[in-house]
């Protein structure tokens, strides 16, 4: 899906995460130590800027708690290829994993709907959103 004008100039790769789920903000840290050169950007859906994007893309308030989302060059990725499209950036053997993005969205997506569904259960919720270190504070967008 194409970003609408209204968010153009957002920072890119910005990727949308449920700070408060545990597997989620581990996932963060686990890009941060792999991104260096600080290419990818976060953003939390609790925050004012997960909000405003979801109505400029009128998705509903609950649609981070169900994916994750990556705005890369103009264009929104969830679910599976969201996850997989962020680990391109990183060094190192994650980025190995990219490659699975040519599995079928029809295969991988069922399995990522299964982990987003029991995450909280399986991983635990924080009590609050994840704090950025002062060293990767900027690549947090509206905190």
């Amino acid at each position: 899906m194409k970003v609408p004008p209204a968010l153009a100039d957002l920072p890119q790769p910005l990727y949308f995460f449920d700070g408060q789920c545990v597997l989620c903000s581990r996932f963060v840290a686990f890009c941060l130590k792999r991104d260096p050169d600080g290419r990818l950007k976060f953003a939390s859906a609790q925050s004012s800027l997960g909000k405003h994007v979801l109505a400029a893309l009128g998705l509903p308030d609950d649609t981070l708690d169900r994916t994750i989302l990556l705005i890369e060059d103009h264009r929104l990725y969830t679910r599976s290829t969201a996850a997989l499209r962020a680990l391109r950036h990183l060094r190192g053997p994650a980025r190995w994993l990219y490659p699975l993005i040519l599995v079928p969205k029809l295969l991988r997506d069922p399995i990522y709907d299964v982990v987003a569904r029991n995450r909280i259960r399986w991983f635990g919720r924080l009590d609050a959103c994840l704090v950025p270190s002062p060293g990767t504070r900027d690549r947090f967008i509206d905190l």
